[in-house]
């Protein structure tokens, strides 16, 4: 029988005594299983493209939900493949919450991001103000669609059942708003 086949059935084994009750047995298990997940979380972490330093808040995360879990394992399956499944689902979740950050250092594009000159702000509040004034022109109906969807950025449905109307009806509204729209913009150019 192999090492990891010989550790997961003590493992299994004391996880089953643990479920009965036995602390102690749970305490010993929780201590061996660091060094396996930190195994697992770093190649994960390594996969998702998060550093090293994130492993142990991983591990943390994952320990955690045995604990809290633990009552979900089948007592007559192994509990390494549990385990791993659990572990690499917490760095999955890690990636999700962090998204995907690219760190670039910025120094070359100084020129590019340095605050805008008092005309360029001048120039995006007429802008501003000149859509105001193109959405003011829409219908009220048309007017709340855009201004739910287009600029709040709210889901159809979301604004759907904010504004009491059915998902189609909006749809419908803000196709024929921006439509409305576009044709405001090229008459007042």
């Amino acid at each position: 029988m192999s090492d990891w086949k010989a550790r997961d059935l003590e493992w299994s084994a004391d996880m089953r005594a643990a479920l009965a009750g036995d602390n102690q047995a749970y305490k010993r298990l929780l201590t061996a299983l660091a060094p396996f997940l930190r195994k697992i979380a770093l190649r994960a972490c390594a996969r998702t493209g998060m550093s090293a330093s994130e492993v142990e808040d991983a591990i943390q995360e994952t320990l955690l939900a045995v604990h809290l879990k633990r009552h979900t394992w089948d007592p007559t399956q192994p509990l390494a493949p549990w385990l791993a499944a659990i572990a690499r689902n917490k760095v999955i979740d890690a990636a999700r919450r962090r998204g995907r950050r690219v760190e670039t250092d910025i120094a070359p594009f100084e020129d590019i991001l340095a605050a805008p000159d008092e005309t360029e702000i001048l120039e995006r509040e007429l802008d501003r103000q000149e859509a105001l004034r193109l959405l003011d022109q829409l219908s009220p109906k048309q007017r709340e669609a855009i201004e739910a969807v287009s600029i709040r950025g709210q889901s159809l449905r979301d604004a759907a059942a904010a504004l009491g109307v059915k998902e189609g009806a909006l749809r419908v509204s803000v196709h024929r708003g921006l439509k409305s729209l576009a044709e405001l913009y090229r008459k007042s150019s």
